[in-house]
């Protein structure tokens, strides 16, 4: 999942503060991935229609296609935790 990282870099970014990633494992062995970010203002959503020819705006579309569920949580100090689960049968794959 590494586009949660990468969008936290190219839209969560504020000057001088970085990202945290969490992975959890739970006792179900499902794998919840989590990426926060400074930027708790702009919070992400799944885009429109995108053109054939553009180069960006599918990040969100890989994570949803991958993760069994997905969702954005307020974080403390004006920031926001995007994250991703990933079932046991495809934590394998």
């Amino acid at each position: 999942m590494a586009e949660l990282a990468s969008n936290a870099v190219l839209h969560g970014r504020v000057p001088g503060r970085d990202f945290r990633l969490g992975l959890k494992l739970h006792p179900d062995g499902t794998l919840r991935i989590e990426v926060t970010d400074a930027r708790g203002d702009r919070i992400p959503r799944i885009p429109g229609p995108i053109a054939d020819d553009a180069e960006s705006g599918r990040g969100l579309l890989i994570v949803a296609a991958y993760a069994d569920r997905w969702g954005v949580d307020e974080a403390p100090a004006n920031c926001k935790t995007v994250w991703a689960e990933l079932a046991p049968d495809r934590v394998d794959q």
